[in-house]
């Protein structure tokens, strides 16, 4: 589903070139949840924002089920990312001026779905998050674990074929916590391609594969046996 070839992030300040990715190689297989780790600083953030499309101003080649990412505009990127991804924000990104049902309901408006169908959908997964009596609500009503809980449920509603999610219970109880986890596998299970970025050892159990980020570096992949430890890099 996504390939990278020697993808590199740098930022510039003046005559100073700070670089966040490094060389990035990387294959992810359609159908497996990829846990991403490392300190702050590591990258992590960043390569999220690339896989997002969110971030264009990279070097080096990305391909998206056969589409080289590369070559799109900003405009073909976005409807790309609108269409296929599903993204789980730390920081929530929720529209202040929309109610928790009309927040959820956003990503079926960039799909053809007849409203009682989105309608419906939105019931089922207000139900299925037990957020029903917060649906006319807007987030500064909420707490910071409920926000959280509508950012999830909007990353999920349309079953994208790629879920993105950013430490995506930080803010949750830890029963809240394994509960999304648990949604996050059966998502998996029922086909979703899952990267997450998690400082949680719990979480990244809920994975079929680790991948560990150090200054901008891939350190360690778990699929590959020989890529415990730092490379020596010219």
């Amino acid at each position: 589903m996504i390939e990278l070839k020697n993808l590199e992030r740098s930022y510039k300040a003046g005559h100073m070139e700070t670089w966040v990715l490094r060389r990035i190689n990387l294959t992810i297989n359609a159908g497996e949840f990829v846990t991403v780790m490392g300190p702050s600083g590591a990258g992590k953030s960043s390569l999220m924002n690339v896989l997002a499309m969110l971030d264009d101003q990279w070097r080096g080649e990305f391909t998206f089920d056969g589409a080289a990412v590369e070559t799109m505009n900003r405009k073909q990127r976005a409807e790309l990312a609108r269409r296929r991804i599903g993204m789980v924000f730390q920081s929530y990104h929720l529209l202040d001026d929309l109610t928790v049902a009309e927040n959820i309901d956003l990503p079926l408006s960039y799909k053809n779905i007849s409203k009682p169908e989105r309608q419906a959908l939105v019931a089922d997964t207000l139900d299925r998050f037990n957020i029903v009596g917060k649906k006319d609500l807007y987030p500064s009503q909420l707490s910071g674990g409920q926000q959280q809980l509508v950012g999830i449920a909007r990353a999920m509603i349309h079953r994208p074929s790629l879920l993105l999610a950013d430490e995506p219970t930080g803010n949750l109880q830890s029963a809240q916590a394994k509960e999304i986890m648990e949604m996050f596998r059966q998502l998996n299970e029922e086909g979703a391609t899952i990267v997450q970025v998690t400082h949680s050892e719990a979480n990244a159990q809920y994975g079929t594969r680790i991948i560990e980020l150090r200054d901008g570096w891939i350190y360690a992949d778990s699929a590959q046996a020989d890529a415990i430890g730092r490379e020596v890099r010219s």
